[in-house]
């Protein structure tokens, strides 16, 4: 296969996999300048899934540097009206949206403020998305666009060849039939998702080295996988590559400390050796070997943010765990191994439609973040807990066990 050839397919499995377009559906297409030779393949691809319109919104992170470096305090996370008015616009005009991932600069913004760089992520249009994706207004997907910064990061070098492979393999591009095979990936999944609703597990309890952790579920909360559907009933994939099922928990009930097995980006910045401590749900100590500053002003976003939204188990068998690499791209990474989220939760989760303004009470957390961090390994142990604390391996040696 031809890099052009392999380009085009990566497009086709985003555009019909991924996000679903429909004929004569708008598109949106959110990446950075770097991005953009994946960028222009998901429009051409767009158009051939007969797209009415394609508009790509880049951004650029040395943008993003200057205004923290040398603009004024109100242009720090500043969110820019007219694109605020446009997002939420889409719960009428319901977009496909497709967001290219892929740090081309991982340490670009190293050596600034660690505060002002948390507060640099304009977390008003973050909370419009957001609000557009709880509605189900818009048939989203998330995919990694390659890049030689990113490329140099996982490998020491600007090895672009190798991190195609890596994705391809990741996203199973590399089967004869990718569409097929995803099929089959997707039933898999929801077998999965199926024994644990069925099982209807009090608690998700973790341990490992620096970790024991015990996280309260919501009473008759289901788990959910790959495929999404919005409002109106367009299924889609919203992350490729995808090897979770997860669930919402109770964002009062987390009890314990956990410690990040890879790193993460957050604001544009690595972090490494994360650590929390949880107590009536809420992280109440964080520490890191770089970049806690970045969480803690995260997690100061709102009332809201120092509460779980997600539980994700992922194990061994992960495509991106068998590449055996540490993406530093969180959508890779959090497909390679369990993860957990601080910040917003799914309100699909409840299997029921709940009102926006009685979902806290629900037990769904709801934030204008939603942050994942890592916290699988092979020395990591993860039980379901019944009520009376009986339990049930879920995942032993990286190995499924239901």
């Amino acid at each position: 296969m031809t890099p052009a050839e392999r380009l085009r397919r990566y497009a086709e499995l985003a555009v019909r996999v991924g996000a679903n377009v429909q004929p004569g559906q708008d598109v949106v297409v959110t990446c950075l300048v770097e991005h953009a030779d994946v960028a222009r393949e998901v429009a051409r691809e767009s158009y051939r899934a007969g797209a009415q319109h394609v508009v790509v919104l880049y951004s650029d992170l040395h943008l993003r540097r200057a205004a923290v470096e040398l603009g004024p305090e109100s242009e720090i996370g500043w969110s820019a009206p007219y694109l605020l008015d446009w997002i939420r616009r889409w719960s009428t005009e319901h977009p496909a949206l497709i967001a290219l991932t892929g740090n081309p600069t991982p340490t670009l913004m190293s050596d600034l403020d660690p505060a002002l760089v948390g507060r640099s992520d304009p977390p008003e249009i973050r909370a419009a998305f957001l609000e557009q994706i709880h509605e189900r207004s818009v048939n989203w997907t998330i995919v990694a666009a390659p890049n030689i910064g990113w490329a140099t990061e996982v490998f020491g070098e600007p090895d672009m060849e190798r991190l195609w492979d890596a994705v391809s393999v990741s996203t199973r591009l590399d089967e004869p039939d990718p569409v097929a095979a995803w099929r089959a990936h997707n039933e898999m999944l929801q077998a999965r998702a199926d024994a644990l609703n069925e099982l209807g597990f009090d608690a998700i309890r973790y341990r490992g080295p620096g970790t024991d952790l015990t996280v309260g579920l919501i009473p008759g909360s289901r788990w959910r996988c790959a495929t999404f559907a919005t409002a109106a009933g367009i299924p889609h994939v919203p992350n490729l590559p995808t090897e979770e099922v997860f669930t919402s928990p109770d964002w009062r009930r987390a009890e314990g400390h956990v410690r990040s097995t890879y790193p993460l980006v957050a604001a544009g910045t690595k972090v490494t050796g994360l650590e929390f401590r949880l107590e009536g749900g809420k992280i109440v100590e964080v520490d890191a070997e770089s970049g806690a500053d970045i969480i803690r002003v995260q997690l100061e976003t709102d009332d809201q943010a120092p509460y779980l939204g997600e539980l994700a188990l992922v194990d061994g068998t992960s495509p991106v765990k068998r590449t055996g690499l540490v993406f530093s791209d969180t959508l890779f990474d959090e497909n390679a191994t369990c993860h957990i989220a601080f910040g917003a939760g799914f309100p699909e989760a409840l299997g029921r439609d709940v009102p926006a303004d009685e979902l806290l009470a629900a037990g769904v957390n709801m934030s204008a973040i939603h942050t994942d961090f890592m916290v699988g390994s092979e020395d990591v142990d993860v039980d379901g807990l019944d009520a009376d604390g009986a339990a049930t391996p879920i995942i032993r040696a990286d190995a499924w066990q239901l």
